[in-house]
């Protein structure tokens, strides 16, 4: 097991807490894993076997609980006599009612409690008004580049001419770094395919896989439950997927996306697109980025943009076309961003417009992204919005391709692979 540590050490500081712990992510992320690795952690520590108590929902064992009186009897009848049991709970967002029995669970017994889910559904209003103050969430994304070559057991070796560097592995191959953050951005970091060299077919069979999983199970069957029967086409959820995939890192609308179904023959209202789309980010499939006006520091309410959780997962929609590469590296920087614990927001000038703004900590930084921009109209493209926000804080130009100075009229310049690995910063 290879120990993601910053999710490992995001649980272990409200270990032993009257805290409900919530960890959260699109399927197959890590989530199962990371609550294994808390157990491991608890071993060590010399917690006895018998009080770490595990219910894996999506097991046939628990294929009878009906509802969260079911769980309850079940969970306190295979704890009985146990003192001051760790109680882990995968995937509890199929049993009906299931945050009723957590919060009596947590009243009623002395014992620290774990949840896994693939669905924002978990943390319903409901929930929220239910153990309000009582719970803390844990968000789990796919791997980072840095996780995605400790994963491939590379071992990377800086050179004084940084397209030189060079990753190696255990098998006694080697491969350029930049070489590996392309297959990074073509197949993405699923956990699972993470451990061995990609292949096309082997990606796209278990892509398949996955989002057949999440279409069906945690959003088509999730929202008949919940008597939701405008979001009964799943042809239509299946092609505002692949839409939203297309154009990650693009502004765009409901009333756009509507537009578009309609010129390809597909009549949906608005509030039929709204539905859908939110499905899709309930299930961490995308996530919404708004847009931030940086002259009058507020959050505007229209024109936000969209991401997609995994870039794998845009490859598998897009057929492994490998298009709009900008974008694509866009949507990585936006994952890393928020990974290491930035709320990142999407500029706004007058008539111009600011990739991200990256708020931590109190201050912030402004960050551009691009593939390339040895032209010299892109490079006064890429620096043009920045040179214009006239305050202290950073400003930082992510870019993919090509050796530039370290930094230009004050804004950093930083390789990508850079970025990624944490061999310069965008602020600090």
């Amino acid at each position: 097991m290879i120990v993601r540590q910053k999710y490992l050490d995001e649980l272990v500081a409200f270990q032993d807490q009257d805290l409900i712990k919530v960890v959260t992510g699109v399927r197959r992320c890590g989530k199962s894993t990371l609550l294994d690795m808390m157990r491991e952690h608890l071993a060590a520590q010399g917690v006895p076997e018998r009080r770490l108590v595990t219910f894996k929902m999506e097991s046939m064992e628990f294929d009878g609980i009906g509802d969260y009186r079911d769980l309850y009897q079940i969970v306190r009848e295979r704890t009985e006599g146990v003192e001051r049991p760790y109680l882990f709970f995968d995937e509890l967002q199929n049993v009906s009612g299931w945050e009723k029995a957590i919060n009596s669970l947590r009243v009623d017994m002395d014992c620290d409690i774990y949840v896994t889910g693939s669905n924002a559904f978990l943390l319903s209003s409901e929930l929220a008004t239910l153990l309000s103050g009582r719970y803390v969430e844990i968000r789990v994304q796919p791997l980072t580049f840095a996780e995605y070559l400790d994963f491939r057991g590379a071992t990377w070796y800086p050179s004084a001419h940084r397209n030189a560097d060079v990753a190696t592995f255990a098998d006694g191959g080697f491969a350029t770094l930049d070489r590996m953050l392309d297959e990074f951005r073509r197949y993405g970091g699923m956990p699972f395919l993470s451990l061995a060299a990609p292949d096309e077919r082997r990606h796209r069979d278990y892509y398949r896989s996955l989002y057949q999983t999440v279409i069906v199970r945690d959003i088509l069957t999730r929202e008949r439950r919940r008597g939701r029967r405008v979001l009964g086409d799943r042809a239509l959820l299946e092609r505002v997927c692949a839409f939203m995939a297309d154009i990650v890192g693009s502004e765009t609308s409901m009333n756009r996306i509507a537009g578009t179904l309609r010129d390809d023959g597909v009549t949906a209202s608005r509030d039929t697109v709204s539905a859908y789309l939110g499905a899709l980010e309930e299930a961490y499939l995308f996530c919404e980025v708004r847009r931030y006006d940086i002259k009058g520091r507020a959050l505007l309410k229209t024109g936000g943009k969209y991401y997609i959780v995994d870039t794998g997962l845009r490859s598998y929609l897009d057929g492994y076309r490998g298009t709009d590469l900008g974008h694509t590296l866009e949507n990585m920087v936006w994952s890393q961003l928020v990974y290491d614990g930035f709320d990142v927001r999407v500029g706004h000038l007058r008539d111009a417009e600011v990739d991200f703004v990256a708020t931590r900590d109190g201050t912030r930084a402004y960050v551009q992204v691009t593939e390339d921009m040895s032209d010299e109209r892109t490079l006064e493209r890429e620096l043009a919005p920045l040179r214009r926000i006239d305050d202290a804080f950073p400003k930082a130009v992510v870019v993919m391709r090509g050796s530039y100075p370290m930094q230009v009229d004050g804004i950093r310049i930083i390789g990508a692979a850079d970025f990624f690995l944490h061999r310069r910063r965008i602020m600090g």
